[in-house]
């Protein structure tokens, strides 16, 4: 029974789902939990009513707080400051509905310093922030005695969190928070994900008594793929996305109000200017939404969206979550999604209401991308989703970490390294690796105890402290896990400011040159520090910014629902409208080459006027397809001394050499073998050079190099080099250093996914190969060939010359 709840949803006209009412009751009953419901049903209102309920109703707290003027209850945590407006605007609606004296207030990186203050002295019942905002609060003084009161922790969009090192903030937060408050209880709001038992865990404790609350409601999801008027049977990546604009707007016409997703921010912009250029009528009723703009600009896009003033909004990720557009009807997705999970979250942004049909439009850029129409909706069907891979052992985390409490109140040894050890992240924490990690606080570790800078802490009254303000200072402006490439402004000469770009793009433009940024042409006047200053620019022509974030690949579960696609492509009936309409392109590939089925590799060898191509198609995505490739072309250099081009895409990758190599099912079969494979990547990829630039960001977040004041941030290649030479000197003189380990860890396990290659190889090892010598390149080939080409020509017209290469391939007869 919760009587708050009943008279809200009365008032409002609404009746509570049935797991609104089970969270309700495990609330109640004093338990923690992870609730896992649909978008758009309400998983906000069944923690929160719970938690006032308890705020109002239970005598033991009421007890508690008596004489108390303030104190926090309630703690909200979430990974978008977006989000937290969100939460902010639902439950301050309740507290003035029900006119109740619960207070709520929000803190982020945007909350000024008076604000800030004031939360400190007198805090309010319910405090809604980000992970980093926490630690900013335990570098406090005081921060033990603040949290003492505190009853709720609630993590929205857990899964969001999970698989990053944001998650590792939560978790060693939680750890100390527990022992604050031994009856805090903690729940945490997820989507549906691979390894929810998983995310439970990790979020509760092992052995913990927490419950898993789930809805048992079904979101109605209408999936449709836009069809070309014609398949190309020579397709390459981006060929066919802007083609269909046609029909992308008349889609959006058909809706009151559509969100139309890329992956990049670059892609972003391309269709905003595209739309614009050829739909002028939409001036002033489309905006762009992405993380590189200004939040003036994006509060302004969501509120518009809210107030159902825009047509549509071209946006990415930064429109995934939480953020609730009750107008919203309709999503368009540009190209791959790269994965399922991804793919329902952003469809759950449209029908954002319960019982409504949620519609998403899935545009391929190319004409082998439309198969992914079929295989999304196999694994929507089969309810194939991915699972969230925690990290674990990040010691630049847990040394950040200890700095933020030494900062607060300081800590005992004994104490933090028995709380860390009950996390997942640092489940298998040793002490000595523990206290490597104090040492490298305490004086430098093995190499650096000349420098003063990395003496930070010192043992007071039996805590280890911080007493240099500087470097607290310089602590408290480094704390978080988020690194990027240095970030520039981009600013109007009257000093309106638009966004952000990454140094790295801005460096190879000069003054004068044009860009496109913000669905806006700008013109570069000149750059000041860390401030490119610009003016509308009106030529047409531009550069579209790209941005590193922008390099991901399609995940396991969908290679697997791609791999399902080609058990049906020999169907002769009950076909899918995406295969069917592909039908042309396989009939091609199968008279050129081979058409495979889902357990066979399809290898083929060709020779060009270009060189001996080998081209193998494991449809893994295009970063494993990169790693693979590069123990190829280490295996053939050892059989054959040769120098390779590597081209990959999502579904395969090349090898090119003017090396003809003695290529049969024997030799293919020993070349994919997935023997000695952690050797082969070692020697055949220059994994110290990537560990290098990883060690940047794990030096950073560790505090090994300051990252500069607000405003004026390191420029990229000093913090490269300053990092670069703390990796030198580590690997010389302290090669099991922790850090270093780290970075060589983080390499294989993230950037190379060495255990998703080697399930790749073994996997390979049991299917049948299919090997084949064509004449010319073939329908799955040219794509993959036409990446390699763009690469080659960049400075020339390389499409009129793919083109060609495409007529000529169109016209050869091959018997």
């Amino acid at each position: 029974m919760n009587q708050l709840a009943d008279v809200w949803f009365y008032n409002q006209g609404w009746t509570p789902h049935a797991f609104q009412k089970k969270a309700w009751s495990e609330i109640q009953k004093g338990h923690s939990g992870l609730l896992n419901a649909p978008t758009g049903f309400g998983k906000t209102f069944a923690i929160w009513f719970g938690i006032i309920d308890h705020y109002y109703n239970n005598k033991a707290y009421q007890k508690k707080i008596k004489n108390k003027k303030s104190a926090l209850h309630a703690l909200w945590i979430t990974p978008l400051r977006a989000l937290s407006k969100e939460i902010y605007k639902a439950t301050t609606q309740v507290s003035e509905d029900l006119d109740l004296d619960y207070k709520i207030e929000f803190r982020t990186g945007d909350t000024s310093i008076s604000d800030r203050q004031k939360q400190r002295k007198n805090p309010p019942q319910s405090l809604i922030t980000t992970p980093e905002s926490v630690h900013l609060l335990l570098a406090s003084k005081g921060s033990e005695e603040y949290f003492k009161h505190l009853e709720f922790i609630v993590i929205d969009e857990w899964h969001e969190l999970l698989g990053s090192k944001r998650g590792v903030l939560v978790e060693l937060a939680l750890s100390r928070l527990k022992v604050l408050n031994p009856d805090l209880k903690i729940w945490g709001i997820s989507a549906t994900i691979g390894n929810l038992a998983e995310a439970q865990e990790i979020l509760l404790g092992q052995n913990h008594q927490g419950v898993m609350v789930k809805a048992n409601l079904k979101k109605n999801i209408q999936i449709e793929t836009v069809l070309p008027d014609t398949i190309e049977k020579f397709p390459w990546a981006g060929h066919l996305g802007i083609r269909l604009l046609d029909k992308v707007i008349d889609i959006v016409k058909q809706y009151n109000s559509t969100l139309i997703f890329t992956n990049t921010r670059s892609q972003s912009e391309i269709w905003y200017q595209q739309i614009i250029s050829n739909y002028p009528e939409f001036a002033g009723i489309l905006a762009i939404h992405h993380g590189s703009l200004s939040d003036e600009i994006r509060l302004w896009v969501e509120e518009a969206l809210h107030e159902n003033k825009l047509k549509a909004v071209v946006c990415t990720s930064s429109l995934d979550l939480g953020v609730d557009f009750r107008p919203v009807d309709c999503v368009i997705q540009i190209g791959s999604p790269k994965g399922v999970a991804r793919f329902l979250q952003r469809a759950g942004r449209s029908g954002h209401r319960p019982h409504e049909t949620s519609y998403i439009y899935y545009v391929p850029t190319n004409s082998l991308e439309i198969i992914e129409g079929d295989s999304l909706k196999y694994a929507v069907k089969e309810h194939i989703i991915e699972q969230r891979i925690p990290y674990i052992r990040s010691f630049d985390v847990l040394i950040q970490y200890l700095m933020t409490l030494a900062v607060g109140d300081g800590f005992v040894t004994d104490e933090i390294f028995e709380e860390v050890s009950q996390t997942h992240c640092f489940a298998s924490i040793t002490r000595g690796e523990f206290d490597e990690c104090m040492s490298m606080l305490l004086h430098g570790g093995k190499t650096l105890t000349a420098y003063d800078d990395f003496h930070r802490l010192v043992l007071k009254d039996g805590r280890y402290k911080v007493e240099s303000r500087k470097l607290a200072m310089r602590h408290r402006l480094s704390i978080g896990a988020i690194v990027s490439d240095a970030m520039m402004k981009v600013k109007f000469m009257s000093g309106k400011y638009l966004g952000s770009i990454e140094e790295g793009f801005i460096s190879k433009l000069n003054p004068g040159e044009t860009f496109w940024f913000s669905g806006r042409q700008l013109g570069i006047v000149k750059v000041s520090g860390m401030e490119v200053i610009v003016k509308p620019a009106s030529n047409n022509k531009g550069i579209v910014p790209s941005w590193m974030g922008g390099r991901f690949s399609i995940s396991p579960d969908l290679g697997i629902a791609i791999r399902h696609s080609f058990a049906n492509i020999h169907k002769t009936s009950g076909q899918s409208p995406e295969l069917k309409f592909m039908k042309p392109l396989f009939q091609e590939q199968a008279k050129r080459s081979l058409l495979p089925q889902e357990n066979e590799l399809l290898v083929e060898y060709i020779h060009t006027k270009y060189g001996y191509h080998l081209f193998v198609y494991p449809f893994e995505g295009k970063l494993i397809h990169e790693g693979m490739a590069q123990v190829l072309a280490y295996r053939l250099g050892n059989i054959t001394p040769a120098s390779f081009s590597i081209a990959t895409n999502e579904y395969g990758f090349e090898l090119v050499s003017a090396t003809k190599y003695p290529v049969d099912l024997d030799f293919i079969t020993e070349l994919l073998s997935p023997k000695s494979l952690h050797s082969d990547i070692n020697s055949g990829i220059n994994v110290q050079e990537m560990a290098r630039r990883r060690f940047r960001d794990i030096a950073g977040i560790a505090g090994l190099i300051f990252q500069g004041f607000p405003g004026k941030h390191m420029k990229t290649k000093h913090m490269q080099a300053n990092s670069g030479l703390f990796f030198s000197v580590f690997e010389e003189y302290d090669p099991t250093n922790l850090l270093l380990r780290q970075s060589y860890d983080e390499v294989f396990d993230f950037q190379l996914e060495e255990g998703r290659m080697q399930r790749a190889f073994e996997r390979i090892e049991n299917h049948k190969i299919l090997l084949s010598f064509p004449k010319k390149l073939t329908p799955f080939s040219f794509p993959i060939f036409s990446e390699s080409f763009r690469e080659k020509y960049s400075n020339e017209d390389w499409q009129s010359r793919l083109e060609l290469v495409k007529l000529q391939l169109e016209g050869a007869d091959n018997g």
